[in-house]
């Protein structure tokens, strides 16, 4: 999302992500991670209930991933 410059009421300047102006950076990673994800779980998949589950992991991988970690680092 492109950052535009705000001065608030104390004068500083603040970035403020404005929606519809470009920069889905974010969102482009977030979907190449989702797709090979869901490329990866359905080819690993012994049957078509396996593959379901192998798409809905694909959606929630993000999550699992920092739970993982934080279990991991002991949070």
């Amino acid at each position: 999302m492109a950052k535009e410059d705000e001065k608030s009421s104390n004068g500083k300047i603040s970035y403020v992500c404005k929606k519809g102006k470009g920069g889905g950076g974010c969102g482009a990673i977030y979907g190449m991670g989702l797709i090979g994800a869901a490329i990866y779980f359905i080819q690993h998949a012994d049957s078509f209930m396996a593959g379901v589950i192998g798409i809905i992991k694909a959606i929630v991988w993000p999550a699992l991933l920092v739970y993982k970690a934080f279990e991991l680092l002991k949070f």
